[in-house]
């Protein structure tokens, strides 16, 4: 008698997986078309929620490819408290901040981003946060490596620490798919300007 071939169990983890991969592929079109229309003052609004935090510690990001860039607004943060970007020191493993102003000599580091020579380390109480996507309740689509996750879960346990999503406001999404170790943000902000979830 033939054994019948048992129905496949269902896989959470990688109905999830797979959400997250369409929802990337429709965001990263979305963020290049938003790029390719950017104005010369995207930074504006950021700008003005980082004078309400000024000397704070923050860490700041070195943009990549079509990411919104925030430099003009890290270098005026810059000239008032201590800036850094982030440095990826391995798999799986929390982001590590380094110290930056707009002078700092940079090397390339991994995934594509440069990173500080030679490292001062320093521990941000806000984070400037690049995404793929985001929506209103302060949901984050990133690139699927949980870097910024990991981070946030360890900083967020040892002191208040914002985060601060900065996309264009093209790249809002009606829903992302949710994972229980996502990290909330506290703040988006847009070219168009700030939202705060609720």
């Amino acid at each position: 008698m033939a054994q019948e071939t048992p129905e496949p169990a269902d896989d959470p983890a990688a109905d999830l997986a797979a959400a997250k991969a369409l929802a990337r592929t429709a965001a990263h079109a979305r963020r290049k078309a938003a790029f390719a229309a950017r104005p010369a003052d995207s930074c504006r609004h950021l700008s003005d929620i980082l004078r309400q935090h000024r000397g704070r510690p923050l860490s700041g990001y070195l943009p990549i490819r079509t990411e919104i860039d925030p430099l003009p607004a890290m270098a005026e943060a810059a000239r008032h408290g201590p800036v850094g970007v982030p440095v990826i020191p391995g798999r799986d493993m929390p982001l590590r901040f380094a110290r930056w102003t707009p002078d700092t000599p940079l090397v390339p580091g991994p995934f594509g981003a440069m990173v500080p020579e030679a490292p001062e380390w320093m521990v941000p109480g806000i984070l400037i946060v690049p995404l793929l996507a985001f929506t209103a309740t302060g949901a984050r689509l990133g690139y699927g490596g949980g870097f910024y996750d990991r981070t946030l879960e360890v900083l967020r346990a040892g002191r208040p620490t914002l985060a601060i999503g900065f996309a264009f406001a093209a790249q809002e999404a009606e829903r992302l798919p949710f994972d229980p170790n996502d990290q909330p943000l506290d703040h988006v902000v847009t070219e168009r300007g700030v939202l705060t979830p609720e």
